[in-house]
């Protein structure tokens, strides 16, 4: 058993030492500041063989306003850990054990076998028992439908919110067993993460449309704010799917050769209707309220004024943007409920003798969760894959101006909707209507993201954008 030496001191401190290397990491929001961190809570995981001391702490940044929560693991070690010099924190002096290494936690394999030992066992941490913020325990939940030890992991490179991890595993047994993902959110937000509630959700309805949950880790911290305590998911394991490509690298590859991709769209179409059918029967739906239908007249505003501040001519579809937001009021909307929220074609995989397989139910990462778990319309889900078909003929002919994917996209387009169809019904005039306003919301939503971030991506957005608001398309 670690022994955690009370009256210790640390220098350069926990804190310090993570100031000066958060900036650097992917997942920080706040650029462009120098951190301010206060501890509001934290955890320590137990080293079986009582060398390597695994501490998670939960940072206030209070350099920006409001205050945003990290997740950070650290691991501690009495010598370099061989082949991890970029997950290197740096090294501090600690006064009854000398110089100690630091490590970002999930680049260590002892940090990672603890972790998911307590989602899989549906185990307990160890308490911290520090003096500063909240030493609440955190808490692992199993699905039960697996069990081993991690028998080694690897960190996925690329990702900017999260940490994922992937872990090779030995059965029970004693052979090896199915590899699993473990995905450690960094950005903490008070209440259940809709990633984990959404795939467990599927899971428990026996869909194999979806990763297979295994289970996650929960956790709670003081309030930046107040110190009012706040709870929510810290991380999530789930069946990792290897070597396959994601939906929008497969359509890619058809959209540049011209190759017909409608019957793969069409089995989009259906697996789509299949994930939101599961959702209701397990999450259940709610009655439309007027609030939701001013939240989205409100969300179409906002954005046409945030994308004609960038992109001025823009201001000609004034008219046409004001009778969708007008229409969205008077249509006639099915039950809300739980849906994807950030649906696109990289959000899907592409599984030999399986099919299509949705993941990632967090929802658009940069709004609120509150926002994020409200019951939604199942078309949001709908217009985000009409708009990704856009984006693979369009990214097409910006690498290579030569080729036309228009055709193909809307080939696409039309097989996605008649396979979406097939499961959830026909559409009545209402519901193309409410489709076609929630395209215009996202195209809009792209507008501003291509101008703010890659202004030669802007044809795609700007495209949708007068296709939707011709006389043709507009309620």
């Amino acid at each position: 058993m670690a022994i955690v030496h009370k009256g210790a001191t640390l220098t350069p401190t926990k804190t310090e030492m993570v100031t000066e290397w958060m900036p650097r990491q992917r997942w920080y929001h706040g650029k462009g500041h120098v951190p301010q961190l206060r501890r509001v809570g934290g955890f320590r995981f137990e080293d079986p063989a009582g060398e390597v001391g695994c501490e998670t702490l939960l940072l206030a940044d209070e350099a920006v306003s409001p205050a945003v929560v990290y997740q950070v693991p650290l691991t501690y070690r009495a010598a370099p850990l061989e082949g991890t010099e970029h997950a290197l924190l740096g090294t501090m002096e600690h006064s009854v054990l000398g110089t100690r290494w630091v490590y970002d936690g999930p680049h260590d394999p002892v940090y990672v076998s603890q972790l998911m030992a307590t989602i899989l066992d549906a185990g307990v941490s160890d308490e911290a028992q520090a003096s500063v913020g909240s030493n609440a325990l955190a808490t692992g939940s199993s699905t039960h439908r697996t069990e081993g030890t991690v028998s080694s992991s690897n960190v996925l490179s690329g990702e900017q919110s999260n940490t994922s991890i992937i872990c090779r595993m030995t059965s029970a047994e004693g052979g090896p067993a199915e590899p699993l993902i473990v995905k450690v959110f960094r950005t903490l937000q008070d209440g259940d993460n809709p990633d984990v509630v959404v795939q467990s959700a599927l899971t428990e309805e026996g869909s194999d449309r979806v990763p297979m949950a295994i289970g996650h880790l929960s956790g709670a911290w003081d309030s930046p704010a107040d110190g009012v305590p706040m709870q929510g998911h810290l991380a999530f394991a789930q069946e990792f799917i290897p070597g396959v490509e994601d939906a929008w690298r497969v359509a890619l590859v058809a959209a540049a050769s011209g190759s017909d991709f409608t019957a793969r769209a069409r089995d989009l179409g259906v697996v789509t209707a299949e994930i939101h059918a599961a959702l209701a029967h397990a999450l259940g739906t709610h009655e439309v309220t007027a609030e939701a239908r001013e939240a989205l007249a409100a969300s179409m505003r906002g954005r046409y004024a945030d994308a004609v501040a960038l992109v001025p001519e823009l201001s000609s579809c004034s008219a046409a943007v004001e009778r969708f937001v007008g229409s969205v009021g008077a249509l006639r909307w099915p039950p809300l409920q739980r849906i994807h929220g950030d649906y696109h074609l990289g959000q899907v995989l592409d599984v030999p003798e399986r099919g299509w397989v949705a993941l990632d139910f967090e929802g658009e990462p940069l709004r609120p969760l509150a926002e994020r778990v409200r019951p939604d319309l199942t078309a949001r889900d709908v217009a985000g894959m009409l708009r990704s078909f856009d984006y693979a003929a369009g990214s097409v002919a910006l690498a290579e101006p030569s080729v036309d994917a228009t055709d193909w996209a809307a080939a696409c387009r039309t097989a996605f909707l008649e396979g979406y169809a097939s499961v959830a019904g026909e559409p009545d005039a209402d519901a193309q209507t409410l489709t076609r306003a929630l395209e215009l919301d996202k195209a809009l939503y792209e507008v501003v993201y291509e101008a703010r971030n890659r202004p030669s991506w802007l044809p795609i957005p700007l495209g949708a954008v007068e296709r939707l608001t011709t006389e043709e398309g507009t309620p």
